[in-house]
């Protein structure tokens, strides 16, 4: 008998992905508490570790080293990511405030979104600088910056340490580059004054060694483009400007009704906050019963604390007390490949210290690295004959990369009778019909996908697109839709915020597109799946698979790789930041594309399962032609070709390559039968309106359409490539 999984019943929240998080996802992949649904909100795929920002700085790590990916990260601990800012709690709902989400429903939550900078209050700053927090738009920026060619001048706003680090190791870079440099540290007071003062001699003499202009008790009264204005009316010259001085809380943690400290959410020893179901930690913590400076050995130290306190919270077993040290190891880069190490008092400098800054900085991120897999049980014996050739060599993928195959599908509709009323008109190869209701022309298509995201509003948008990707490549408006949506097994309480989401988002996408949500259907099952049934009305003829003409210009609006993107993250060989934008890529709706090409297209189609070489023969076979696709004007999404090249593939590519021995085997070529999900409008333009039509793609948002081959007389359904 079929033993589902144990149902849902607690939701466990984490905002912000900062190393406190970060490590109590990897704690939880190792040892996750069953019957909790772990969501991660963070507002990209990636957290910069700040232990190495002035390595990176320097040039001594590239950024991919400098990151945590959360995907990975968040993959291995079977949490949902939601890629979003946090704008407000409510304790009052249970709720989280997302600028890009709906709100989504907790039972305990943390907090961990670090500092933000008050360098922007500063008059001019915001624009004509970079603060130097949040960490990622500062790193890439500065990557930016570096990279150029020409004498190069820069300016640090605040004098502490994290100033002095950033001054360092800019003009190690820059010197690395053989770029003539200026470096001014600017602080309105006494440089370094936290450090102990034989620590605080040894930086000021590194940074005297690199010609850092150090400018001290200077007040700033403004910035203009390339110039900083003190007081006394002189000026400081520098096209790079950025500040590490003034950091200040996110302004919405005072909003949410939890009590602060100059606007930081106190805690106590069990790092909770005046709410015992919301905990804080990191920067954007104060613990009262403790209070510490900001620095990330603390955080660090709370994450095993964090990880056992938030179980119990779900649980019921008793709380676990933090208890912080009372100093902590201080090790400050150079610039170069040596570190100044402070102490209890004692100070000590030289590359030997950066080589064990190295190794614990190294270490920390390893861990993010090499991330727990559950092993996978092996198959029951006996068994069934051809049980392991079912299954195939890899897991099946979610999305369109989990459809049925051409044959099994082709050979399946060749048993279905004739259609047998006469107010619908038969469009064979088409995924959607035409209906004649009265004096009105209806087109009806039902499209569902299994999920392979975890955050149920995101996959609503995306099987929402999908399904009316049959509507618009017909030239149709939609109309209404009733959605079959099914839940994993989980309490009521959480069933009804997941289906709250999924409503929510799907309804945003509909009535946008001029539709609206007539009703459906829900139940419980192991996977969640989201389907959609959607009539459209149109005016004219649709557009179909037959109508190409002999000599007629591909037009594609979307880059593929979804599903190459999407098997190996479920393989773990994903990068975050190419899962995000194949995100993105899924959540783009062709609403504007299908009103600039149906009055042009002779024949279109959406992109979906079969592949853009499988979608283009479907053309070429209803319209009687042949193709020619070029290889080198398909767009791709980022990482699609490196996983290509790499062997990975989805679960459906083998049976999308069938039937095309006459297509060379190259890691570009393979993409050409990668499943898509949410794709692109694939259409037959007549030659002497195709860049006319490219362009009005291009500038009405969809930057990405290309003309991606053409269609010619010849052997009938061949798609050949150049």
């Amino acid at each position: 008998m079929h033993q589902p999984p144990l149902p849902l019943t607690q939701d466990l929240v984490l905002i912000g992905g900062g190393h406190t998080h970060a490590l109590v996802l990897r704690k939880w992949a190792m040892k996750p508490l069953p019957g909790a649904r772990l969501t991660l909100i963070n507002p990209g795929p990636t957290a910069p570790y700040s232990g190495m920002l002035p390595g990176f700085v320097a040039g001594h790590y590239s950024r991919d080293q400098l990151d945590i990916d959360l995907v990975r990260l968040a993959q291995a601990a079977k949490a949902r990511l939601i890629l979003g800012s946090v704008t407000g709690i409510d304790p009052d709902n249970s709720t989280v405030q997302v600028d890009t989400h709906p709100p989504v429903g907790f039972d305990v939550l943390s907090v961990d979104v670090g500092i933000t900078s008050d360098m922007p209050t500063l008059p001019g700053f915001s624009d004509h600088a970079v603060p130097a927090k949040p960490l990622g738009p500062f790193a890439a920026k500065w990557d930016s910056f570096r990279t150029g060619t020409g004498p190069a001048t820069v300016a640090i706003i605040g004098g502490g340490v994290a100033g002095a680090e950033l001054a360092m190791a800019m003009a190690h870079a820059l010197k690395q580059r053989k770029r003539p440099a200026t470096i001014h540290l600017i602080d309105n007071a006494f440089a370094l004054s936290a450090l102990p003062t034989k620590s605080a001699t040894q930086l000021r003499a590194a940074i005297k060694t690199l010609n850092i202009v150090l400018h001290e008790n200077a007040q700033i009264t403004h910035l203009g483009k390339h110039t900083i204005t003190l007081d006394d009316g002189s000026t400081i010259n520098a096209r790079f400007i950025t500040g590490a001085a003034g950091a200040r809380p996110y302004p919405w943690l005072a909003n949410t009704g939890l009590t602060t400290h100059d606007g930081f959410l106190t805690v106590n020893d069990h790092l909770q906050t005046s709410d015992p179901r919301i905990f804080a930690v990191g920067d954007c913590a104060h613990m009262t019963h403790a209070p510490r400076p900001k620095a990330g050995v603390y955080a660090v130290r709370q994450a095993p604390v964090l990880v056992r306190n938030l179980a119990a919270s779900l649980s019921g077993d008793p709380l676990k007390t933090y208890v912080p040290q009372k100093d902590y190891l201080k090790l400050i880069s150079l610039g170069k490949k040596s570190a100044l190490g402070d102490r209890f008092g004692l100070t000590f400098s030289g590359p030997w210290v950066w080589d064990w800054k190295d190794r614990i900085d190294r270490k920390f991120m390893d861990q993010f690295d090499t991330l727990p897999k559950m092993p996978t049980p092996p198959l029951p014996y006996p068994r069934a004959k051809g049980v392991k050739q079912a299954m195939g060599p890899k897991p099946l993928c979610g999305g369109c990369g989990a459809k049925l195959g051409r044959d099994a599908l082709s050979k399946s509709l060749a048993t279905l009778k004739p259609a047998q009323r006469p107010d619908i008109t038969p469009l064979p190869g088409d995924d959607a019909a035409l209906l004649h209701t009265g004096g009105a022309r209806q087109v009806f298509t039902t499209d569902h996908l299994r999920s392979f995201w975890p955050d149920p509003a995101v996959m609503a948008r995306i099987a929402t697109h999908h399904a009316l990707g049959d509507i618009w490549a017909m030239g149709a408006n939609p109309q209404a839709a009733t959605l079959s949506i099914t839940l994993p097994r989980m309490a009521e309480t959480l069933a009804q915020r997941t289906l709250t989401e999924i409503l929510t988002s799907a309804q945003t996408i509909l009535q946008d597109a001029g539709a609206d949500v007539v009703g459906g259907h829900s139940t419980f099952g192991d996977d969640l799946t989201i389907g959609l049934a959607v009539t459209g009305l149109i005016d004219r003829d649709p557009i179909t698979l037959s109508g190409a003409q002999d000599g007629a210009a591909l037009i594609l609006t979307k880059p593929i790789g979804t599903g190459v993107i999407m098997a190996a993250l479920m393989s773990g060989k994903a990068r975050g930041s190419d899962v995000a934008d194949a995100l993105d890529a899924m959540q783009k709706g062709q609403k504007t594309a299908t009103h600039i090409l149906r009055d042009v297209a002779e024949a279109m189609t959406d992109l979906t399962g079969f592949g853009l070489a499988g979608h283009t023969q479907n053309i070429c076979a209803a319209s009687g032609l042949s193709a020619t696709l070029s290889l080198d004007a398909i767009p791709l999404l980022p990482g699609a070709l490196d996983l290509s090249e790499r062997g990975e593939h989805s679960s459906l590519y083998e049976n999308n390559r069938a039937g095309f021995a006459n297509i060379t085997d190259t890691p570009n070529s393979r993409l050409l039968f990668d499943p898509q999900t949410g794709g692109g409008l694939l259409a037959a333009v007549p030659a002497d309106q195709a860049e006319q039509t490219l362009e009005k793609l291009r500038q009405n948002g969809h930057p990405d359409s290309a003309i991606i081959g053409r269609l010619q007389t010849g052997p009938v359904g061949q798609v050949s490539i150049a």
